[in-house]
This record gives structure tokens, C-alpha cells and sequence, in this order.
């Protein structure tokens, strides 16, 4: 029979001390053998879990929490859908879950993720008020796909001599069950994505309580003697990536006629109130992103790429190594010395002590200047000589290297604003400008159009009325404009908005009437 442990007909969310509350859903007269559906949740506080952390060959890891993470092997990822603490905190018992049922869950990733290696696979188990020591044989599933028409991967069961079963003491307690495979075990856990459907799935069973006597689609197994899986307290979050193997109860069931259904397709008397509380670690093989302790010049330790540990000037340790484990030590650089000129290599904080300035990570003065100067070359095409880096950039110059002279160096023709017949303007050496047919106004001016009226500021005459640009505002300035408006040249267009008409001749008069 498969199963429907996780129901009841009221919503009952008890407190650790409140004792359980069954509820039975009244029944049509047609069916009154049908069992009544029932989903029983206690919420309990616990300070501190115990942790079990085996491989799947019988290897005992752990018995504290070790967290998933970059330990494993680079380009790790933990997928879950519960914000839960692994480590202790408030938890929902599902205590109507009986045995043979199954909580699953899956998670979508992308196509080019894939194939997957499966690191390690973790679920919350609790007891609320036990009267008994209590003894869980349980079984862990993996599939290839949703775990309701997934290809079944891996499946590992309890038998007390391998894979221990889950034992906790009397009282209110909890466990973090870790599942993982030994890096260097040859089966490992690897899902290809070969269904097509982006999904990795893993799942827990209760193949036997510690003690259910009755049919739990009438009577669910007892709380104060069991131990069941749990959900978080924040509320669901995924009701499609919570999954639910059940009993077949009938059709009134949970779910109905039981077998696999996620939290969506639960009625709401039977759907729990929060999220599974476990997580899977997987790694991309597809992924080439292995990270490891990056020691930087300042003597602190980072875990990154071995790329990104070199761009930051440090000295990358290996794959897969850590801080925790690497003692790292700051590097010596060029210091130097203002009131000598002289250089030392020392550590940047021995420098910055002793007065002196670092020269930067990577720098020694076998092969560093101190206070280096230069030649630098300015807009306007002159060389300057004796300038620092820092000088030359004030001065918007170009530095040409430390220790060089304008003597030795060849500076590039200064560039400035070139003036189109038509008004268009590029910034061009005087040489280019005069090939071109434009007028070129000056080393350093530009193009930019501070006033806003569309045409370059360079390219407009310091006098507009004055149209032959003689200096003077008469009556020959009339006639060449008039001219110009006659046969439509586009230096008629006096009001800049693209059409040449009377409007220009208005605006032109009126500008030569007031001068300049």
C-alpha cells in the first residue's frame, strides 16, 4: 500500500506542548468506508540538532554540521526551497507522515548546467515530546527528472549496519540527516538531464516508524513516540517543487488514491503549511569555475578563481584548497623614500610606518623608479620636460615615460575644431582639416555644442550678421545674405531651424540691426 500519512481534516498547527488534535472531515453516506482526511502538523523549537553526516558507502563524515559549499569541489551550487536554519531554529513536524511515504524534492536548473554531480543531500527530522527513545529506518531516493515520472538514479536504505538508522533520544528533538558521496568513490551520483526537463529531484521515505500499529489512514502514527520529516515555519514558497508520495487512502486521500503529487495538487486540508525543509549540493561538470585560497599582497586570504585570484595581484594555492587551511603571509613591494630618493622592499604596512611610499603589489626596486619624471606632450602639440605622471594629466598632456626628454620625443600634431562649409564639424590636425576644405579653429577647441541650438560652438562666426566675415556689420553683409537666401544655402537658414524662408530674413535683419 503506498501512502497518505500527510493529512487531517482541520488545519491544527500546535505548539510544542499542546498535545495532538485529529479532525475528521464528515463523509457522504454513500462511502462511509472511505478513510477521512487528515493532516497533523506540530510546530517545536530546538536549540541545537544533532547531525549525521554518512556517505552513501557507510563512511561516517560527521556528527556536526558541515555546510555545503565550495569544500566539495568548484562550481558548486545548493539548491533548496526552504529558508529554514540547518542548524536549529523552529520547525513543523508533519506528524501525520506514516510509513512508506515519501517527501521529495526537486529543483529546475538550465541545459547547459548539466551533467550534474549530486554532493550532498540534507533533510530536517524532529521528535515533539517523545516518552521513548525512537528508532527511524529510512531510505534516500535520486532521481534523473521530477520524482513523479523522473528516472529513478540512486536509492539508499537504512540497516543499521551501513547506513545507520535515525536514533534520537526522549523528548523534543532534531537531526540534520546528510547524505553525501565519497569524492573518490567511483559510483557517483551524476544526472544528465536525459528526460529533457531541466529538473533534478531528491527524496526521503520512512520505510519503518518506531512505532505505527494502526492503519495510519484512520490513525495517524503516534507523535509522542515518532519521528517525523518537517517543514519550515515561513510559510510555503514552492508548491510545485514540494513533492508528496502518499498512501492510497481512496479517493478521499491525500492525495487522492494516493501516489506521487506536489503541494499544488493537495487539497488545502491536506497541503502543509511551509516548505520541506532540505537542500541538495551539486556540482556542474560543465562547469570550469574552480575556486581555491587566493592569497593577496596584503597577506589576507580570499577563495576565488585561480583568473580573478591572478587579476587581484595574489598567489592563487590550488583547486579546491581554502583560507581556513592556508596560512598566508603579506608581500613585500618597492617602498620609497621622498627624502632620499632611495627605495626599499618592504611589507606595504613596514612602508606606510616608516614613512615611505609603497609602490604597488607586484613592484621591487631591482626594476622600480622612485619619483620617476618625464616628458609629457600637450594639446596644443608642445613637450614639456620634468613632469610626474600625476603633472601631466593636470595639464591634459600625454606623459611619454620615466626619465624621457622633449629632446627625444616626437609629439603628435595637436588636434582642434574643423569647420565644414555647411557647418559640420570634426576634430582633425590642422593638416587634415585644410586636405578636407574646413576651417580649422585653433589647437584644443572642439565640437561640443554648449548653447544648445544645434550647431558646434567652434563652427559659429563670433559676429552672425557679419556674413562675409570682414569685420564689419553694412550693407555688403545684406546683400550676400539676401544672395545666399535666393539660391537656398543652407548658411541662409539664420534661425537654425531647417528651412530656409522669410522668417530668416526677419531674424538676419533684426541681428544686423542691432551690430556687434
Amino acid at each position: 500500500m503506498e501512502g497518505c500519512g500527510m493529512r487531517c481534516c482541520a488545519l491544527a498547527v500546535l505548539a510544542i506542548t499542546a498535545s495532538l488534535v485529529y479532525g475528521q472531515t464528515a463523509r457522504p453516506s454513500a462511502a462511509p468506508a472511505d478513510p477521512p482526511s487528515r493532516r497533523v502538523e506540530q510546530r517545536v523549537e530546538i536549540d541545537s540538532l544533532f547531525f549525521m553526516h554518512i556517505e552513501t558507502d557507510g563512511d561516517w563524515v560527521s556528527d556536526v554540521d558541515i555546510p555545503p559549499g565550495p569544500q566539495y569541489r568548484g562550481c558548486t551550487v545548493t539548491s533548496s526551497h526552504t529558508d529554514a536554519n540547518f542548524s536549529g531554529g523552529s520547525f513543523v513536524l508533519q506528524a501525520g507522515f506514516a510509513e512508506q511515504e515519501i517527501a521529495a524534492a526537486s529543483y529546475t536548473l538550465t541545459p547547459d548546467q548539466f551533467p550534474v554531480r549530486v554532493e550532498l543531500m540534507e533533510m530536517i527530522f524532529a521528535t515533539s515530546q517523545a516518552i521513548e527513545s525512537t528508532t527511524t529506518e529510512w531510505s534516500i531516493l535520486v532521481w534523473d527528472g521530477p520524482p513523479n515520472s523522473g528516472a529513478p538514479v540512486a536509492e539508499y536504505s537504512s540497516d543499521g549496519v551501513i547506513l545507520p538508522h535515525i536514533e534520537l533520544p526522549p523528548g523534543t528533538n532534531g537531526i540534520n540527516v546528510q547524505v553525501s558521496v565519497d569524492p573518490n568513490d567511483p559510483n557517483q551520483i551524476i544526472l544528465t538531464n536525459a528526460g529533457g526537463t531541466n529538473i533534478i529531484s531528491f527524496g526521503y521515505r520512512i520505510d519503518k516508524h518506531n512505532f505505527q500499529i494502526k492503519d495510519p489512514c484512520f490513525v495517524p502514527p503516534p507523535s509522542n513516540r515518532n519521528a517525523f520529516p518537517t517543514t519550515d515555519v515561513s510559510g510555503l514558497q514552492s508548491s510545485t517543487g514540494n513533492w508528496l508520495k502518499g498512501l492510497d487512502c481512496g479517493p478521499f486521500g491525500c492525495p487522492p488514491n494516493g501516489g506521487w503529487t506536489n503541494f499544488a495538487g493537495l487539497n488545502q486540508a491536506c497541503r502543509p503549511s511551509g516548505d520541506w525543509v532540505m537542500r541538495m549540493t551539486w556540482t556542474s561538470l560543465n562547469c570550469n569555475g574552480a575556486t581555491g585560497a587566493c592569497c593577496l599582497q596584503d597577506g589576507t586570504c580570499v577563495e576565488s578563481t585561480e583568473e580573478d585570484c591572478t587579476a587581484a595581484g595574489g598567489v592563487y594555492q590550488g583547486d579546491d584548497t581554502n583560507c581556513a587551511d592556508t596560512q598566508c603571509v603579506e608581500l613585500t613591494e618597492a617602498c620609497c623614500f621622498e627624502s632620499t630618493g632611495g627605495c626599499l622592499d618592504l611589507r606595504p604596512s613596514d612602508c606606510t610606518s616608516a614613512g615611505g611610499l609603497p609602490g604597488g603589489a607586484g613592484t621591487e626596486c631591482a626594476t622600480f623608479t622612485c619619483f620617476a619624471t618625464g616628458a609629457a606632450c600637450l594639446p596644443d602639440g608642445t613637450c614639456v620636460d620634468d613632469v610626474t605622471p600625476e603633472e601631466a594629466a593636470a595639464l591634459g598632456g600625454i606623459y611619454m615615460g620615466d626619465g624621457t626628454v622633449c629632446g627625444d620625443v616626437i609629439c603628435p600634431d595637436p588636434v582642434g575644431a574643423a569647420c565644414f562649409p555647411n557647418g559640420f564639424c570634426l576634430v582633425l590636425t590642422e593638416a587634415e582639416a585644410i586636405a578636407a576644405g574646413a576651417t580649422w579653429m585653433g589647437a584644443g577647441t572642439n565640437c561640443d555644442d554648449n548653447n544648445g541650438n544645434g550647431d558646434p560652438d567652434a563652427c559659429e562666426p563670433a559676429c552672425p550678421p557679419d556674413i562675409n566675415e570682414d569685420g564689419l556689420v553694412d550693407t555688403r553683409d545684406v546683400v550676400l545674405f539676401l544672395n545666399l537666401w535666393t539660391v537656398e544655402d543652407p548658411r541662409a537658414d539664420f534661425d537654425d531651424n531647417g528651412v530656409i524662408d522669410t522668417r530668416d530674413v526677419i531674424v538676419f535683419l533684426s541681428a544686423w540691426a542691432a551690430g556687434c
